[in-house]
């Protein structure tokens, strides 16, 4: 598997932690003083994201279908004695979890990858309490060089803000925050191609 393989080596790019840290910052920004809130993080990878909320939410979830993702978490977690981060290998789109109700699911750079958009965000209103938040982090629609040196890449090209505010809006989220911030760099055949990456944060109003 493509992200297996790519597992032991994924904290070691600073561009990763970078953007992992600067979404971490904006939850920070939206939620205030939240440590009483249970988070859970899709498609968590490595845990960088939750790893700089560690200290923010009361308990984080997270979940990935990668085993070598969650191997590389559930050493970080066992060597930093952390004691409120729970890894799960699951596959969302294919098993239930039994788990209590949540309070904020977020995702970075997942999003694109997933191809039934439509049952994942569905599967996210039943995992949230009423009143609770989804914060999706993604590229900006792109005119699909990102992942062109993945031939098998068969995911979106980025979202639409307004047909990604319309897919929520129809699940039983209402749009309540939305920025551009960050921009991912690559190296192109006419020199360095920028891609925004926004968040996206919607509160549950309506059960689906």
């Amino acid at each position: 598997m493509h992200f297996d393989d790519m597992a032991k080596d994924w904290d070691n790019d600073p561009t990763k932690l970078e953007r992992a840290q600067l979404l971490a910052n904006e939850i920070r920004q939206f939620f205030k003083d939240k440590n009483t809130l249970n988070a859970f993080e899709f498609g968590c990878g490595t845990g960088l994201v939750s790893y700089y909320l560690r200290d923010f939410f009361k308990t984080i979830t997270l979940v990935d279908n990668s085993e070598g993702m969650i191997n590389v978490l559930k050493e970080k977690i066992k060597k930093e004695n952390i004691n409120n981060m729970n890894p799960l290998l699951t596959d969302l789109l294919v098993d239930d979890l039994n788990i209590e109700k949540q309070d904020v699911i977020y995702n970075l750079m997942v999003m694109h990858h997933i191809l039934d958009l439509d049952k994942i965000i569905s599967n996210f209103n039943s995992m949230l309490a009423m009143n609770g938040y989804l914060c999706i982090a993604d590229l900006i629609s792109e005119d699909g060089s990102f992942h062109a040196h993945h031939q098998n890449f068969d995911g979106h090209h980025g979202f639409k803000k307004n047909e990604l505010t319309l897919l929520l809006t129809k699940k039983g989220y209402k749009i309540e925050f939305y920025k551009i911030f960050h921009e991912i760099e690559k190296n192109s055949e006419t020199g360095i191609k920028k891609y925004p990456v926004f968040v996206m944060i919607g509160k549950k109003v309506e059960e689906i």
